[in-house]
């Protein structure tokens, strides 16, 4: 499920989404009761294997950075409790966008479940046109990645790309 847009948020939601992400807002499905297994992923394993695929299509590289990892992973959580994928399970993307400081910026998210490991998840991306899209914008030069695996949901691992321009 990608999203693809340049970022745009008001200044309304960058100022909430951080009170939300602290706990003082409140979102029904993050207070699911779905429990939750972050995973700990090599992130610059990931970041080389997408610069190299960009590289193939001449483009440039990415980096990582943490506060896409963070936002990424607020997103994997918010649908492993949620047990389904959605774009808007942890609030709208922009706002989320916003949160994380790329607000402004050409920005964009590939959601994924299922998938045991980065390279099955990362060639369902590459065969999906619009994650594919995503993945391939020349704007992008940062990204996060989060897996969090739910045993009890038909899908048990579900995954988050989010990325970004400088």
């Amino acid at each position: 499920m990608p999203i693809l847009r340049p970022a745009s948020a008001t200044v309304l939601l960058a100022l909430t989404l951080p009170l939300a992400l602290a706990g003082c807002g409140s979102s029904p499905v993050l207070e699911a009761s779905l429990p939750t297994v972050p995973v700990i992923l090599d992130e610059g394993a990931a970041a080389e294997a997408i610069s190299r695929y960009r590289a193939q299509h001449g483009l440039g590289p990415v980096t990582i950075d943490s506060r896409l990892i963070r936002a990424a992973s607020f997103q994997a959580v918010a649908n492993a409790r949620a047990g389904r994928l959605s774009h808007e399970a942890a609030g709208s993307f922009d706002s989320r966008m916003a949160g994380a400081g790329f607000g402004k910026r050409y920005a964009s998210e590939n959601l994924s479940a299922g998938s045991e490991t980065f390279d099955q998840v990362l060639a369902r991306w590459k065969a999906s046109p619009e994650h594919n899209r995503n993945m391939l914008m020349p704007q992008l030069r940062r990204v996060g990645i989060a897996r969090v695996d739910a045993p009890d949901t038909r899908y048990k691992r579900f995954w988050a790309l989010v990325m970004a321009a400088d």
